[in-house]
Order: structure tokens, then C-alpha cells, then sequence
């Protein structure tokens, strides 16, 4: 009754232990995008469903996973994310309940940052639609944050997904370029942006995760969580200050 759908590209590092967490599915569904490490032929030990696409953004990757995929139910994943096995217990007593009156459910995230979770600042619990009738779902078509739209009453479930965000600077920096870059393509035709939104935005944004929602109490690991938010926000802006300038366009 369950697929799992896992999307990703060069996550030889993560993929095994995502796989691992999952075995007890009905069908497993990996959409690699062309990956130029071991991820395809490590997820080809745990699943005869591994389907190399090009990869054209999160939105069309997830819904090429979602039309392989053949159960009533879904859970996705991410290669950096592992199901627990509280919220594996969880969704085995649900699908075995006799009347569901949910399309689909919200679950809460764990957080790692450096191998701390981070409890405040806004990520935890982080409610994710992750777990959903393929009939009755379909994905929003965002560059960024893309996500799942389920038709019908949508419930909320109290076991964790584990995700190990930021497991070194380093790699975390290339990321927040990325997603920069595309948060700024979303947005760059939705207003102007000048000085005081390169200025304030961010500071704005830190204020919010490290003192209203008490990101502090994670000690240093929520100082620089806060500060990764700081820079996000910083180079997103000035990206679409850059593309609405370029040439002389608006």
C-alpha cells in the first residue's frame, strides 16, 4: 500500500542510510538526476526502481517520482532525511485503521545542524506534507520550496522524519548559494528591490529567528543557523537586485 519517493543527484554519502530506513515499504522510487557519483548504483541494492531523469528542477523531479509511483499511499523523502521508526509505527497504524478520513498528513521534521537538532528559531517542528493518497495530491510548481497540494482534509502525525540539513560548513555554503539563486528567480519580477531591502530584510530576518523565536537557546549552533539565515537572505536579494539591473532592465 506505500511508495516511497525519494528524489536526488550526487547523494552517495546519504543514500544508503535514507534506503535503509525504509525497507518495509510496498515499493521504493528513486529519481536520480544524473548523478556523476555512486548514488544510482547504491540505490539499485535496495530497490529494482531506480529511474535516472535530467534533472530539471525539485517541482519536475518529485512529479516524474510520484507518476512512477503505483501504491495508494506515499511517503517522500529526501536523501538526507531518514524515516524513524516511531513515524514508521505511525504510518503502519494508520494505513491498517479501516476508515481514514485524512488525504494526507503534516509531519513534524528533526532538524540537524552539525549534528545538534535545533530545537528553536522556527525549525522544529517544521511540519512537512510528506505522507499522502497519490490520487489526491499533486505538486506545486515553485523553483524553491516546492511542495505537496493534497485535495481533502489533511491531519497531522506526531512522529519525527530525521533530516541531517548541515553536516559541514562548507557544503552547507554551496547549498545556500543554490537556493538563493532560485529563490531569487521566483521572485525577482514581484517588486523592486533596492537598498533598504539589502539592508533590512536580514536584519530583519535574525532578529526574528534568533530573538523572537528564541533561536539563542540553541547556543552557538543557533547563532550561526541565525547567521546562514542572515546570508541567505543577503545574497537572495542582492541577486534580484543584479538581475533587475543588468543592462539596464528593470
Amino acid at each position: 500500500m506505500i511508495s516511497v519517493n525519494i528524489i536526488c543527484k550526487n547523494e552517495e554519502k546519504n543514500i544508503e542510510d535514507c534506503l535503509e530506513s525504509v525497507p518495509w515499504a510496498d515499493e521504493i522510487i528513486v529519481v536520480d538526476g544524473e548523478s556523476t557519483d555512486r548514488t544510482a548504483e547504491i540505490a539499485g541494492k535496495y530497490t529494482k526502481n531506480v529511474f535516472v531523469n535530467k534533472w530539471e528542477g525539485f517541482a519536475f523531479q518529485r512529479q516524474f517520482a510520484l507518476d512512477k509511483s503505483s501504491k495508494e499511499w506515499v511517503l517522500v523523502l529526501d536523501a538526507d532525511e531518514r524515516c524513524s521508526n516511531e513515524l514508521r509505527e505511525e504510518i503502519l497504524s494508520i494505513i491498517n485503521t479501516n476508515d481514514i478520513k485524512y488525504n494526507g498528513f503534516k509531519l513534524p521534521r528533526k532538524n540537524f545542524f552539525l549534528s545538534k537538532w535545533i530545537k528553536h528559531g522556527g525549525w522544529y517542528p517544521g511540519y512537512q506534507k510528506r505522507f499522502f493518497r497519490r490520487e489526491s495530491t499533486k505538486i506545486s510548481d515553485r523553483l524553491v520550496h516546492e511542495g505537496y497540494e493534497i485535495d481533502g482534509e489533511t491531519g497531522v502525525m506526531k512522529s519525527d522524519v530525521i533530516h541531517y540539513t548541515v553536516q559541514s560548513i562548507s557544503e552547507f555554503m554551496t547549498k545556500v548559494n543554490k537556493y538563493s539563486s532560485l529563490q531569487a528567480e521566483e521572485k525577482r519580477d514581484r517588486k523592486k528591490v533596492g537598498f533598504t531591502d539589502i539592508l533590512f530584510r536580514p536584519i530583519w530576518g535574525f532578529i526574528n529567528m534568533y530573538f523572537i523565536r528564541a533561536g539563542f537557546r540553541d547556543g552557538i549552533h543557533g547563532l550561526m543557523v541565525a547567521n546562514f539565515d542572515v546570508i541567505t537572505n543577503m545574497l537572495t536579494y542582492m541577486k534580484i537586485w543584479e538581475s533587475q539591473n543588468k543592462n539596464g532592465s528593470k
